[in-house]
C-alpha cells in the first residue's frame, strides 16, 4: 500500500474544490441578459471561430449551452428563497420579454343582462348545494332535474285557489306556465347571444328599417292598439284610417253552456247537405259559365272567318299577277315577230 502524506491529501482536496468552483463559476467578457420571469438568458458574446473549427461542433455547442445554463441557475439562486413543505422555492419576478402567441388572446365574454344588473347593484352569486332535504319523502334529493325535491309535477291533487275559476284545469295551467317559463328563458338566451355579437334584434311592432312602408306602419299601429288592456276596443281611429289587411281574425267558438239552438241549426244544415245526393245548383254561376263558353265559341268562329278571308284575297291577287305576266309575254313575242 502506498502511503500518502498529509500534504498530498490536502493538495488533493484543494484540487477537487478548485474543480468544483471552476464548474460553478463561469467567466464571460460580456454579462448575459437575464429574463428570470421566462427563465431566459441571452448571450451576446462573440464565438471564437478558431476554437469552433478545431474542436468538434457538438462538444463546443454543448459546452457553451452548459456555461450559459450555469449562469442562469446562479442568477436564480440570488432571488429570495423560501421553504414550502420541505422544498426550497424561489420567487420569480414578472417576465420582461414579450413572447409571441400561437393564437390570439381570447376576448372577455360579454356580461348578460342579469350579470350587468347584479354588478351594478352589488349582488354576489351564492353557490348552492346540489342536495336538499325533502320533507315529503324524508330523504336528501337533488335540487334540480329528475327525481328532485319538491317536485310539483308528481302531485295527484292540486288545491284550487280562492279567486281562481273552479272549472279551470289546474294541471293544464301549471304545464302551460312551465312551457312559458322555458320559452322565456330560451328567448332571453338568444337575446344575450345576439347582444354579444352586436346583431340587431327586430322588435315586435315595427321592424327596424330606414324607410318603413305604408303596410308596415299600418301593422305597427294595429299592434300598438291591440296591446292595450281593452285589446283596442275603446281606441279612437285616426282620420282616413283603414283597417289593416292580412292581420287575421280571432276565432269565435260557440258557448259551451246556455242556448244551443244556433249549434243545432248548424248541425242540421250540415246533415242536410250530406244527405242530398244531387249537388246544390248555383243558377247565377251556371248562367255566367254558359255565357262565357258562348262568347269563347263565337270569338273562335270569327277568327276562323277572318283567316279564310285573308287567304282568299291573297289567291285573287296571285291570279291577277299571273294574267298580267302572261299578257306582257304575249306582247313582247308579237313585237319580235
Amino acid at each position: 500500500m502506498a502511503v500518502h502524506s498529509v500534504e498530498d491529501v490536502l493538495a488533493k482536496v484543494e484540487r477537487e474544490e478548485a474543480e468544483k468552483r471552476s464548474s460553478i463559476n463561469v467567466h464571460k467578457s460580456l454579462d448575459l441578459e437575464f429574463d428570470l420571469g421566462n427563465l431566459l438568458a441571452t448571450d451576446k458574446n462573440s464565438i471564437d471561430i478558431r476554437e469552433f473549427r478545431k474542436s468538434p461542433k457538438d462538444e463546443f455547442l454543448c459546452g457553451l449551452a452548459r456555461d450559459n445554463t450555469q449562469l442562469l441557475i446562479n442568477s436564480i439562486w440570488q432571488l429570495p428563497i423560501e421553504r414550502v413543505e420541505e422544498a426550497v422555492v424561489g420567487k420569480l419576478p414578472d417576465p420582461t420579454t414579450r413572447l409571441p402567441r400561437e393564437k390570439p388572446v381570447p376576448k372577455a365574454k360579454p356580461l348578460t343582462r342579469w350579470e350587468q344588473f347584479a354588478k351594478l347593484k352589488g349582488i354576489k352569486k351564492k353557490k348552492k348545494t346540489n342536495l336538499v332535504w325533502d320533507e315529503v319523502s324524508k330523504e336528501w334529493k337533488r335540487r334540480w332535474g329528475y327525481n328532485r325535491a319538491k317536485d310539483n309535477t308528481k302531485e295527484w291533487l292540486i288545491e284550487v285557489p280562492d279567486k281562481a275559476d273552479p272549472i279551470e284545469d289546474q294541471f293544464a295551467k301549471r304545464i302551460k306556465a312551465k312551457k312559458e317559463r322555458v320559452a322565456k328563458n330560451e328567448l332571453n338566451r338568444l337575446r344575450n347571444i345576439a347582444r354579444s355579437q352586436k346583431i340587431k334584434i327586430p322588435g315586435t311592432g315595427l321592424p327596424p328599417s330606414s324607410q318603413p312602408s305604408k303596410i308596415e306602419l299600418g301593422k305597427a299601429l294595429h299592434i300598438a292598439k291591440m296591446s292595450t288592456a281593452s285589446v283596442g276596443k275603446f281606441q279612437d281611429k285616426l282620420a282616413k284610417e283603414k283597417e289593416p289587411r292580412n292581420i287575421g281574425k280571432k276565432r269565435k267558438f260557440l258557448p259551451v253552456i246556455g242556448d244551443f239552438s244556433a249549434e243545432k241549426q248548424k248541425q242540421l244544415e250540415l246533415l242536410k247537405l250530406m244527405d242530398n245526393k244531387k249537388p246544390k245548383l248555383d243558377v247565377t254561376k251556371a248562367v255566367n259559365k254558359q255565357m262565357r263558353e258562348e262568347d269563347a265559341a263565337s270569338a273562335a268562329l270569327r277568327r276562323k272567318k277572318d283567316i279564310k278571308g285573308r287567304r282568299g284575297k291573297g289567291r285573287g291577287k296571285d291570279k291577277r299577277h299571273k294574267g298580267a305576266k302572261q299578257a306582257v309575254r304575249h306582247g313582247s313575242k308579237s313585237r319580235k315577230s
